[in-house]
């Protein structure tokens, strides 16, 4: 899991050329931070702490041009694991506000965007004893030991949800965020909406692709009303969610169409939910390069001019490049590399041969890293040594992740976190 020098093709200097996200934000360089959970809130409290703002900091301090927070959940009822920060009415916003201006004052040329979520039912039991759900089918793939069957929405409750992001959204904006990402990924409630497989509704709110799409629309309508035209709103979507009857093809498509008619201002792409990890890694590219996503990213871009970012995979300069070049993706995404390497972009600029494997996290034992989630948790350790004031550590031992991801999440980490 080192930080190396390989050698690439001719290297060209798109990487480091400035990129207009809307007429008046102009941003100085292509590398975009993905979220990544932090799960650094104290239990209870859900704000964030003085471990969030060293870690952004320094991220900030290395040159990324966009960073998005770990999810902010828009409701403490709801939470997705333990330690997540949380923004609802009536929260404190001292703290984010603090937070803000610490990234701010490290980078003034960067955005600094909140990830805002809902999970729906991935809750696991020990948090959420009854989840909600667009419809009450179970996950599967022996996660039900994990996350109780939920409960589906009333169309009373839907609507009390949308206002919840859309009032996150506006208390982003107060605290001094630049903008805010709605998290329609990774299995969590929007994605459910998304999915014809956890979504078999007959309302208004499922029954066709059109329906379907109706909450994630109805969120970004009731976001932009309260935020103006001006404050970013962005979404993290799945490309496909790589699961029998799940979202894909068309359907992944035509929401490309309907957020950009919406107003949508970025557009980032991913893939795969818990019962489908390909956001770790566990589904290749169909080529053999780094991204994961970029040729459908390559189909999005032919339907709309929203600028897009692609994340998962991106290991290389020459990598990063042939995906900026081939037009696909006007973002390089970056996530478990930056937890390695936080300085990553200065680093890159300094040497166009940079290379970052990250490598693949494991005990040895399939069913601890399952427990553990290894593939992210391992990167979570990475992140709390920053919150430390220490550098991030490539060769640590994955068992030492798994002692410092039981120590940090306590008692809960033995009752399956995911």
């Amino acid at each position: 899991m080192d930080c190396l020098t390989v050698t690439p093709p001719d290297h060209a200097p798109t990487l480091f050329s400035p990129f207009d996200i809307t007429d008046s934000i102009r941003v100085p360089n292509r590398f975009f931070k993905s979220a990544m959970s932090e799960v650094m809130a104290k239990q209870g409290i859900n704000l964030p702490t003085q471990d969030h703002i060293k870690v952004y900091e320094r991220w900030s301090m290395g040159g990324t041009a966009v960073l998005v927070t770990g999810n902010v959940m828009i409701d403490r009822t709801a939470l997705g694991e333990p330690g997540n920060v949380v923004l609802e009415q009536g929260t404190d916003l001292a703290p984010f506000k603090e937070w803000t201006e610490a990234v701010r004052a490290a980078n003034p040329d960067g955005q600094f965007w909140m990830q805002i979520n809902h999970p729906g039912k991935q809750s696991p039991k020990f948090l959420t004893p009854q989840p909600v759900a667009p419809s009450a089918v179970a996950l599967g793939q022996g996660l039900d030991a994990a996350f109780a069957r939920p409960r589906a929405l009333e169309p009373g409750e839907i609507l009390e949800i949308i206002e919840r992001f859309a009032q996150t959204a506006k208390l982003a904006q107060t605290a001094g965020f630049d903008g805010v990402q709605i998290h329609g990924a990774h299995g969590y409630l929007v994605n459910q909406f998304l999915s014809p497989h956890h979504n078999r509704r007959e309302d208004a709110w499922g029954g066709s692709p059109a329906k379907r799409r109706a909450f994630v629309l109805e969120i970004l309508r009731a976001i932009r009303r309260e935020v103006g035209a001006q404050f970013p709103v962005s979404i993290k979507m799945n490309s496909a969610d790589f699961q029998k009857g799940g979202f894909e093809g068309a359907d992944a498509q035509e929401l490309i169409r309907a957020l950009s008619d919406e107003g949508i201002d970025l557009i980032e792409i991913s893939g795969g939910n818990y019962e489908s990890p390909a956001m770790t890694g566990a589904r290749q590219s169909t080529k053999a390069r780094e991204a994961y996503f970029l040729d459908f990213a390559a189909q999005a871009r032919a339907l709309t001019d929203v600028p897009i970012v692609v994340t998962g995979g991106f290991r290389s300069v020459a990598g990063m490049e042939e995906a900026l070049a081939s037009g696909a993706t006007d973002f390089v995404g970056i996530a478990r590399a930056l937890t390695v390497d936080p300085e990553l972009p200065q680093n890159a600029a300094r040497d166009p041969n940079y290379y970052c494997e990250v490598g693949r996290a494991t005990t040895g034992i399939r069913k601890l890293d399952k427990m553990f989630m290894l593939a992210i948790t391992y990167y979570e350790t990475q992140i709390r040594r920053m919150a430390n004031g220490k550098d991030p550590d490539p060769n640590i031992s994955p068992w030492w992740a798994v002692v410092q991801s039981a120590w940090a999440l306590g008692a809960a980490a033995f009752r399956k976190r995911r």
